[in-house]
Parts: structure tokens; sequence; C-alpha cells
């Protein structure tokens, strides 16, 4: 639009919160317009669920499942019952206690259910946790890198000061942890939490082994941070065992857990949660939870979770026994196949005598959607575009998640959204992409 043709207030970009114009605020408005600008285009950019396990009449069914949990196991009247799905509500959520019980089957966290927080979605959980422990200039985020874009935009729209700590191939290094407190420090900062994601980390694949995140809280306690755990993917095994989240092993009080229904459940419900059972101390010396203040936070954010997504919810939950594990049994198997039949691809398509000589490489994560490929040109959005209008796929630039130039050569592949067959078909479009740039 030129200046000629606007009439009436013209606003300055520079007069606008600066993570308006920040360059990391823009990698997925990217990302969508280049998915929609090649509907046709095979995508291994989105980690989203895999549309062909969701059925329309499934949220009826949640709905009358949750009405009739209300009526018959709580004792609603068909009033009160009225008044939970059409009213506001409680700002920290009505499926508190059905959340409580599921953490405890799937994961073995015990919770009080008072210090569950329902969120829209877990971004809002972010959102609401960093406003909450971050009181001041001096206060810093440590974030693994690379990180999750969702949560360093967070603390770009809320002036928090971030410190990489840089991700090893088995998730962050406590080690390199107490390192960067250290740094923090130096600074006459204080390194006031931590951000990861243990398994199968978005957008690595990372997982951390059981002694590491053992570890970690110990270095938590002699660094006194806090550590803000988010677990989208730790169902989706590829091989091996569920390991315990940080959650379960957490016996100080230290980790603030993250969590979502969008890929255990589906992501049109928009809604998350925080396990926030941290004692906090008023100046008055009466002692309450950090979910009580979240819940402040929120009453004045979104005011509350909608009631019919909680309703939805629920009932997908009282289907489930509160078992989401077991509920996700498809699920798992599919994602599972999906991931190893990425890896199969990579491996046809680049056996040692052909991906040695051209520089290429990838991990094999032990589960989740995510895998990430090096390649020795630079993976950015100019090489998309070209991968997308030439090749008919798509995939994700590793810049978009680094603070660094740690990036730049690689791209991420999500195997969750398609189908083995399309897998295949798409695996052939980026190997002949990869082939071709890399010998022009």
């Amino acid at each position: 639009m030129s200046l000629e043709a606007i009439s009436g207030v013209l606003l300055r970009a520079a007069d606008l919160h600066g993570s308006v114009t920040d360059p990391g605020m823009e990698s997925m408005n990217f990302l969508n317009e280049v998915v929609g600008r090649f509907p046709d285009a095979i995508s291994f950019a989105p980690g989203r669920p895999y549309e062909g396990f969701f059925e329309t009449s499934q949220v009826f069914d949640y709905l009358k499942a949750y009405t009739e949990y209300l009526a018959n196991d709580l004792g609603y009247t068909e009033s009160q019952v009225r008044t939970n799905i059409f009213q506001y509500g409680r700002t920290n959520g009505h499926i508190h206690g059905l959340i409580a019980r599921t953490v405890l089957n799937d994961e073995g966290i015990e919770v009080d259910p008072q210090a569950v927080v329902v969120t829209v979605g877990c971004q809002e959980g972010m959102l609401l946790t960093l406003r909450a422990l971050f009181a001041g200039p001096d206060d810093v985020l440590l974030v693994s890198s690379p990180c999750y874009v969702g949560i360093t935009g967070t603390a770009t729209v809320l002036d928090i000061p971030i410190h990489p700590v840089p991700e090893g191939p088995h998730g962050v290094d406590p080690a390199a942890v107490a390192a960067a407190a250290a740094e923090v420090r130096a600074t006459g900062k204080r390194p006031r939490a931590m951000y990861l994601v243990p398994d199968f980390a978005n957008p690595s694949g990372s997982s951390m082994p059981v002694s590491a995140r053992e570890e970690l809280l110990r270095v938590a306690e002699q660094e006194d941070l806090l550590l803000l755990e988010d677990n989208p993917y730790g169902f989706f095994l590829r091989e091996g065992n569920p390991r315990p989240t940080l959650k379960a092993l957490d016996r100080g009080k230290r980790v603030i857990y993250l969590g979502s229904f969008a890929k255990t459940g589906f992501p049109g419900a928009r809604v998350g949660y925080v396990l926030a059972d941290q004692p906090v101390e008023s100046a008055d010396g009466t002692v309450g939870l950090l979910s009580d203040s979240l819940s402040k936070i929120k009453s004045m954010t979104t005011v509350n979770t909608a009631a019919l997504s909680q309703a939805a919810i629920g009932g997908m939950l009282i289907q489930a026994d509160c078992r989401l594990r077991d509920a996700n049994t498809q699920a798992i198997a599919f994602y599972r196949n999906n991931l190893q039949t990425v890896l199969d691809q990579l491996e046809h398509h680049f056996p040692p005598e052909v991906r040695t000589p051209l520089g290429i490489s990838w991990n094999a994560p032990e589960g989740g959607f995510f895998l990430v490929v090096n390649v020795p040109f630079p993976a950015n959005d100019a090489a998309l575009n070209r991968a997308a209008r030439d090749y008919g796929v798509l995939w994700t630039p590793m810049n978009y998640f680094h603070h660094d130039a740690e990036g730049d050569y690689q791209l991420r592949l999500s195997c969750s959204a398609l189908d083995p067959d399309t897998i295949v078909e798409g695996m052939t479009r980026l190997a002949s992409f990869i082939k071709d740039t890399i010998q022009s």
C-alpha cells in the first residue's frame, strides 16, 4: 500500500512495541504464506496431528459424556449443568479435577486439582507463567537452543531477556545449564527459570536420558532455578520405553509443567493447562499456590478458558477413563510408523555412499514428530520458496529456532500430518530438491 493511498491516522512501526518488527516474529507468518501460495505442495512443515483420526461426531459424543458426568457423577442439577456449559465459569477452569486424575494415571504426577490452571492452549500457559515469574528487567529466561518459537516469541512480547543454552544430541546438558546460569549472574542479572522440552523436543527431536533429568533437578536446586517443562510429544515413542517427566521426578517443586491436549486430543479445542503447585507467600504472611497468582493474570487476559472447549476435552477424558496414553494407542503406532518411514526414506535416497560425498546427515529421534537434516547449502526462506515452487515440497528452516547461526544449514521435517504414502512421495521430491541444489 502506498502512502498516497492512505487517509486518516498513520501509525509508525517505530512507535509500536518492538515485538511487532522483530524478525523472529515473522517466521511463522512467512511459513503460513508459503503454504497458502503452494497448496498442492507436500508439507513436512506443520507439527499438527493427522486429521484421519478426527470425526465430527466425536465432539458431540464428548459433550454428551461431559454433561452426563456433571449430572450423574457430580450430582449437578439441570440448571447447574446449563450454567457450567453456557456461562463464563471459574477463571482457572472447571475440568481441573479430570486433568489432575489424567496426569496421575499417565505420568505419575501427583498434583492438587487446585494447582491446575486450564488455559487457552499451552501458549497461554507460557504467557501467564512468564508474566508471573519475571518481575523485572534483571530476570532472565534460559532456553534450550534450538528452541520452540512460541516461548521465545512470548518472551519477546513481554520484554523478557533470554539466554540460550546449547542443546546436544541428547537434549540439554545440565552442566551447560549451570554454566549459563553463571554467565547470567556474571552480568549482574538473575537466571529466573529454564524452559525446555525433555521428550522429543520441537524442533530437534532430542530427548533427555533419565540420569540427565535427575541431574538437571539438582542443578535447578543449586542455581535456584525454576524449570518450565513442556511435554506435548511424550506419548509418541518410536523406540524404547516412556521416561519419567521432570515433574514426576521433582521433589522440590522446582518444575512448572506446561501441558496441552493439541496432540493427545485435538488442537481445535485450544485447551492446555499449567501445573503450578509452588507455594507463594504474600506480604501478610499467608501462603497460597502459584496457580492462584496465574489466575489473577488470566482474569485480565482471557477471563477464562471457553467452557464449551473445556466440556469437549472433559468428555474426551471421561471416555478415556482419564488415561490418555491408552486412548492414544492408535496415534502412537501411527506416528511411530511415520517417523520410521521418513528415516527409511532418507536412508533410501541417501545411502552412506551418496550422503557422505554430498555432506548430508540427519538425526534419528527416539520418538515425537520432528527430525533435523543437515545440508551443505543455506536452508533459508529463499531455498524453502524454491522447494515449494519447483519441487512441490515444504519443510521448515531451522534458523527460525536458533539465536545464532547454528541452524543456517539445517532443515526440520515433521512427520505427523501426512499418511505414509504421501511421506514416500514427499521424500522423493525433497531428495530431488536437495541433490539438485547441491549439484547446481
